[in-house]
């Protein structure tokens, strides 16, 4: 009996020990993400808390908030033509910028995947714009389409064709901003599709030529359908970051001129401030977020037509 009892106190002590362990490595892995669970609702969840209430509220960001309902959403459709206008011209940047961007870095995938000499400098060279500061691009690239001493303009001119206004003229100043944009993000599009390119199975490419299929015929009816996945991918990504393009917009047109080149980024920066309507700009952030959430879904929903899986 004695024996028995021993045994249970021996058994009871083991399993206290294990949940004591187990607590401790719980402690120990809390307080490790700790800082970064801090940070996220502090810095993230926070902020978009106080979004949503101050959408409905009339605020300055300084004085005490005045509640209006939803006073703020209907404004936007009935007393302010801007947001339409900023809302077209965000769709026009997006429209342009996605096919441009991706088409190219199709193309520059395509050519650096092959076994050419030196073919590590160019995918360095097409992605370095891309993780460079926006801000100094922005700059050099302005002072490129200055109409009058230029170096775009001045290269024209050697060639016999008088340049635009550019960032002067309201019907430049968008496709300048548009080139700009694409010339910085091909390489985003290249190193994911050139990751593709490099998972391929050879079997495929090698049965499409004993079948006499020849290099655009491999690259229609093979290459391609197989990228689908990274062509969502990209699609998905380049949506949300065209859609909320705002570094390039301000540094080299401030929205100019007139509004040619103001975007639903710039306006929203714009009244919040500049204006001093934060309750108006975080409506105008939900609402872009209601947009973006339900085009993603659209994407996510027609990916069944368009993608294929291997």
């Amino acid at each position: 009996m004695a024996t028995i009892t021993m045994a249970r106190d021996r058994g009871t002590v083991q399993v206290a020990d294990v949940r004591r362990a187990r607590r401790r490595q719980n402690l120990t892995g809390w307080l490790f993400i700790s800082p970064i669970v801090i940070g996220v609702v502090a810095f993230q969840f926070f902020p978009i808390l106080v979004s949503m209430v101050a959408s409905l509220t009339d605020w300055n960001g300084i004085a005490a908030p005045k509640f209006v309902g939803l006073r703020n959403f209907t404004s936007m459709f009935t007393d302010d033509p801007l947001f339409l206008q900023t809302f077209r011209n965000t769709v026009y940047f997006t429209l342009a910028s996605i096919p441009l961007t991706i088409g190219i870095g199709l193309v520059l995938a395509l050519l650096c995947a092959r076994p050419i000499r030196g073919v590590a400098f160019f995918r360095t060279a097409y992605f370095a714009p891309y993780v460079t500061n926006v801000v100094a691009i922005g700059f050099v690239w302005f002072w490129f389409f200055q109409p009058d001493n230029g170096v775009i303009n001045g290269l024209l001119q050697q060639v016999g064709i008088g340049g635009p206004q550019w960032v002067s003229s309201s019907s430049w100043a968008m496709p300048a901003v548009i080139m700009v944009s694409v010339w910085q993000g091909i390489g985003y599009p290249m190193i994911i599709l050139l990751a593709g390119l490099q998972g391929l199975p050879n079997e495929l490419f090698e049965s499409g030529k004993l079948d006499g299929a020849g290099a655009w015929q491999r690259l229609r009816f093979i290459t391609l359908p197989l990228l689908t996945p990274h062509f969502l991918f990209l699609l998905i990504t380049q949506f949300i970051s065209t859609f909320q393009v705002f570094g390039l917009i301000y540094v080299m047109t401030k929205g100019g001129p007139g509004h040619a080149t103001s975007v639903y980024i710039y306006n929203i920066y714009q009244n919040a401030f500049s204006y001093g309507k934060v309750g108006y700009a975080s409506a105008m952030s939900w609402v872009l977020f209601v947009v973006i959430a339900a085009v993603t879904y659209l994407q996510w929903k027609l990916q069944k037509r368009w993608v294929f899986y291997t």
